[in-house]
């Protein structure tokens, strides 16, 4: 059908004339229509023998009542849709709906985490809104419902060895925990937040997602797939996906609370409904060559599996609880709990010194310590200014690092692309005991071995040994980095260790990954499924995690001198400089900068 047609169409069931253009759609004809003083989407649906489904369309549209979301006009006649045979042949189904102004999301750049938390915002109060609704239509059986996605399996020779890898991994994942999934709570939801029915506002410093449209897809399932569905389109064309996850979790939860349990899904329904994306896009290559829409989401939907299949989905979890108000980790409490009846565990790792006091040194980007580069990369110099302040402090053990933010990783390995640039890994998650080589490391409790590696990478672990303790129902893990060659000799996994039994010994510079000598200790609730490592420098903006993933060591420690400090609060810092700095020399930022460090002509 051509537009003239499809005008006249217009004319004669609605009395609208207007200037006419076609829209992207996977079944419906849908064309914009521009008139002098309204816009409306005239939607012509062929093949109407499911008059059922468009039923369930409309009767969805009414329930909402423009709320964010289009409104059905009637015909001449007042009829919400209208029944033709067209020409003698097909029957037509005709439809108008009001026009939502604004702009579609995959025009929208660039794509801000405001604008990503306004799109969870809107799905969530959708959610919310449809919450008493529902329609024997919405209980059909639908291959874009990921709670049926397993239909995909029958298609799995369609794709390449690498991509056939992919999806058996996701899908595997998704079939073990079925029975538990089928559990979650369930409601009617829009299920096809994609690029093309999302709409943003036309502000180009401040977009917002204004409404979603095209109901076509709605269905009664799971909820939790619905933040699926809208995470699995905003994470396209995003180096780093899981954090681009987080503000539409966190506004999505912030309108429609979201349970512990449907969180724990989330990560594998995010890889579900893509694989249905491009197991349907593999199909209509075929059947369907010509239709561009349908194959509109192909590429970006296999660039965001690759990426996310590397994402560690323990980790994802526990990201996806923060966001939701929920404690990264759910034993937390119970280890802190624990902790707090122990007594101070320096004299027993530490037997060989006799020392339980703690000298607090400071390796913060904001110390004056270390001094510059040149000097801390020297490892003589590093040396010879800890060996002064242990003579200054000599019934002391030299210590300190829980969640300094530090400049001494400058490896690039410590480096990623992000969202927003280049990020380095700079938060230190282990309290550093700054002691001599070969000094004896000893088990404060009873333990396995779970891990012991020697890592051949400058700037890296060298020797490391982690161990498992288990009291009653807590699990949690002890990580023992920088040991000398002659550890890694003498121990392998599986061993086990008593309370008093000897670890290991402190490295050298020659074998701790070129460090000056010491002990990088850590606490970690979860191995995050990792078999050969296990980080003990994060990223800044995942430190909120991390923090309660490897709780501070000081919790057995017990060390006032280790208790953390801040930096001046922002309000502080303001008030000191309205106090000093003429008008001229203020600076405008979102939040107030505390400049701590400068490098050459950098600050």
């Amino acid at each position: 059908m051509n537009i003239k047609e499809a005008s006249y169409l217009l004319k004669a069931n609605y009395n609208i004339e207007g200037i006419l253009t076609e829209l992207p759609g996977e079944v419906d004809l849908n064309y914009k229509v521009e008139t002098s003083y309204n816009n409306y989407v005239f939607k012509i649906s062929k093949g109407i023998d499911q008059v059922e489904f468009l039923d369930f369309q409309n009767e969805l549209l009414f329930y909402l009542n423009g709320n964010k979301s289009p409104k059905v006009i009637n015909d001449i006649n007042g009829n919400s849709k209208v029944i033709i045979r067209y020409k003698n042949e097909e029957k037509l189904c005709l439809r108008l709906l009001t026009w939502i102004s604004g702009r579609v999301w995959s025009s929208v750049n660039p794509k801000t985490d405001s604008l990503r938390s306004s799109l969870g915002e809107e799905c969530g109060l959708l959610t919310k809104s449809l919450q008493k609704f529902d329609h024997p239509y919405a209980h059909r059986e639908f291959e874009w419902d990921i709670a049926k996605s397993i239909w995909v399996e029958k298609h799995l020779y369609l794709f390449k060895k690498k991509e056939k890898k992919i999806i058996e991994k996701f899908l595997n994942e998704f079939k073990k925990n079925y029975d538990n999934y089928k559990k979650l709570r369930k409601g009617v939801i829009h299920n096809d937040a994609n690029d093309n029915n999302i709409i943003v506002n036309e502000d180009i410093l401040d977009p917002r997602v204004l409404s979603l449209i095209d109901f076509g897809d709605a269905i009664y399932t799971q909820i939790i797939n619905d933040v699926a569905i809208a995470c699995a389109y905003a994470l396209m064309n995003n180096p780093n996906p899981l954090r681009a996850s987080i503000p539409v979790i966190k506004g999505y939860n912030s309108k429609f609370k979201l349970q512990e349990k449907e969180l724990s899904f989330l990560y594998n329904l995010v890889a579900m409904r893509l694989i249905v994306s491009v197991t349907k896009s593999a199909i209509n290559k075929y059947e369907n060559p010509s239709n561009k829409y349908l194959l509109i989401s192909e590429k970006p939907a296999w660039d965001l599996l690759k990426k996310w299949i590397k994402v560690n989905s323990e980790f994802a979890y526990f990201q996806f609880r923060e966001a939701c108000g929920y404690l990264p980790h759910p034993h937390y409490h119970i280890f802190r709990n624990w902790a707090s009846s122990q007594k101070s565990i320096t004299k027993s790792v530490f037997p060989s010194l006799n020392k339980n006091t703690i000298h607090k040194i400071d390796l913060s980007v904001r110390s004056n310590w270390i001094g510059r580069k040149e000097e801390f990369n020297d490892l003589d110099h590093f040396q010879f200014k800890i060996d002064q302040l242990q003579k200054t402090q000599p019934e002391k053990i030299i210590a300190g690092g829980y969640l300094e933010p530090r400049i001494l990783y400058t490896s690039n390995n410590y480096e990623r692309e992000c969202n927003t640039g280049l990020e380095k890994r700079c938060v230190h998650l282990g309290i550093d005991f700054w002691v001599p080589p070969e000094t004896q490391i000893h088990a404060f409790i009873d333990g396995t071995i779970e891990m012991i590696i020697n890592e051949k990478v400058e700037k890296s672990y060298g020797v490391m040994l982690i161990l498992r303790h288990e009291i009653e129902s807590l699990v949690f893990y002890t990580l023992y980095g920088h040991l000398s060659f002659k550890t890694f000799e003498v121990y392998k996994k599986g061993d086990k260790i008593k309370k008093g039994d000897k670890i290991g010994w402190i490295g050298n510079s020659n074998e701790n990954g070129n460090w000056v000598p010491h002990l990088h200790f850590q606490i970690l609730l979860s191995l995050l499924n990792y078999k050969n490592d296990f980080p003990g420098v994060i990223y800044h903006d995942e430190k909120n995690t991390w923090k309660f993933l490897c709780p501070d060591p000081n919790f057995l420690i017990k060390s006032k001198n280790l208790d953390s400090t801040e930096l001046k609060k922002y309000e502080k810092i303001l008030s000191d400089r309205k106090k000093i700095l003429g008008r001229g020399m203020s600076l405008q930022y979102k939040d107030p900068l505390h400049v701590v460090r400068g490098e050459g002509v950098f600050l």
